[in-house]
């Protein structure tokens, strides 16, 4: 049987063949953004992939979330052949508008500091995962399963055996390399025995989408509380998306308030710029915590994304980090299959961790130090931070330096972002 002919639609139904005696090259576990956007960047690799993903698609494309998409990954895409399916389903900020609490100065970032058409854009869930997941259902080297289910890996000398869940059918997959998508919970880098280093934050994120009376202009918001940060982010249909931080106590208050109530102290937060606000749908709260897996890689199996990391939320840099991730992922095993290397080979996958380990750890950092910083009443530390924000606003340079390092332009580029 040809491998084509494997090939599934992001459907759950029908129930792929057997797929016992089928080697790949490559298997991702974890089909949500990070794992899909692997797969289409090695659309051209000549590689034989799999992308196995535990939830039906419409559960995936349900989440009611949304991203800053920053520059870089917007080149990324754009590398891959699929930006043009994206950017209509998202919306772009050409400013960013920096303060602290109640502080009357504020750092104005614009696109004239890079001059850029924007500074970068939000998008919800669905705006990403769904042109994802046609894109990947076109590409002929990737065969798509959803659902199904990892139940065991047994990594070898030469291979990585997989047990594959299938409609209560267990099937073997042998590959070359596993790669693991698959969450900051990740069960494929727990069973590995990775360990990983961190903390909790003694806060937690209210995440709520608001329909404003005025326009938001295009306009990003990050503003310093005491509690935490709190950020406002532009969405089509003058939409925005905030994402505030507090105590877990206080967050906890805070969503158990009725709609009303919940808006007058929102509103409070938000500030008066875009008059009454709407509550649209539900608002959620979760814990905020900081992770570095000791490693990324091991003989056989890389991890990316929230597998590998997770960092506070200041400055929306989760998700880029992972797309970061895939580019440097599939620079590294494209050019090792091309030169007839072991893309499974622990010295082809130290290339990639050697890449991203650092990079990610600096960013980890710079966003633990923000939150620390800004989200105290030490008046000593309230002086330099405010003294900060005005060296900030008053050195051009300083500035723009500043916005390229929150928005990936500092560090080594992939050259998928360079097409």
């Amino acid at each position: 049987m040809a491998l084509t002919q494997l090939n599934q639609t992001i459907s759950p139904q029908p129930t792929p063949p057997e797929l016992q005696g089928y080697d790949y090259d490559l298997v991702i576990v974890g089909g949500g953004i990070v794992g899909l956007t692997l797969a289409s960047a090695l659309k051209d690799s000549g590689l034989n992939i799999l992308l196995i993903e535990a939830k039906v698609a419409s559960a995936a494309v349900a989440k009611g979330q949304a991203y800053a998409v920053h520059l870089l990954s917007a080149l990324i895409y754009q590398g891959i052949g699929i930006w043009d399916k994206i950017l209509p389903q998202i919306a772009k900020y050409r400013q960013v508008r920096l303060s602290d609490a109640d502080y009357p100065g504020v750092v104005e970032f614009e696109t004239t500091d890079l001059g850029t058409p924007e500074l970068g854009y939000v998008a919800e869930h669905q705006a990403l995962l769904e042109p994802l997941q046609e894109f990947v259902q076109n590409c002929p080297n990737v065969t798509y399963l959803c659902p199904a289910e990892v139940v065991s890996t047994d990594y070898q000398q030469d291979e990585v055996v997989i047990a594959v869940k299938i409609a209560d059918q267990l099937n073997t997959v042998r590959s070359k390399l596993l790669v693991a998508a698959d969450g900051s919970r990740s069960p494929i880098r727990q069973a590995a025995g990775i360990k990983t280093h961190g903390w909790k934050y003694w806060q937690s994120c209210i995440v709520a989408f608001v329909k404003p009376e005025k326009p938001h202009n295009d306009t990003a918001y990050e503003r310093f509380w005491p509690s935490g940060p709190f950020a406002i982010l532009p969405l089509p249909g003058n939409r925005c998306r905030i994402v505030w931080t507090a105590p877990h106590d206080e967050a906890k208050a805070l969503c158990a308030l009725n709609d009303e109530e919940f808006l007058q102290e929102l509103s409070q937060r938000f500030g008066q710029q875009m008059g009454k606000l709407e509550l649209l749908g539900d608002r959620f709260v979760f814990q905020v915590q900081l992770m570095q897996s000791d490693r990324y890689v091991l003989p056989r199996l890389a991890l990316v994304g929230d597998a590998a990391h997770n960092c506070h939320p200041v400055g929306g840099q989760g998700l880029n980090l992972g797309i970061r991730d895939v580019a440097a992922l599939a620079q590294v095993i494209q050019k090792a299959h091309q030169a007839g290397e072991d893309i499974g080979n622990i010295r082809v996958l130290k290339r990639y961790e050697g890449w991203r380990q650092k990079e990610n750890l600096a960013i980890l950092g710079f966003t633990d130090m923000l939150d620390r910083m800004f989200s105290n009443q030490f008046p000593p530390l309230v002086l330099v931070r405010r003294l900060g924000l005005w060296f900030l606003a008053s050195v051009p340079t300083l500035k723009t330096f500043m916005l390229k390092l929150m928005i990936g332009l500092k560090g080594k580029t992939p050259e998928l972002a360079k097409r």
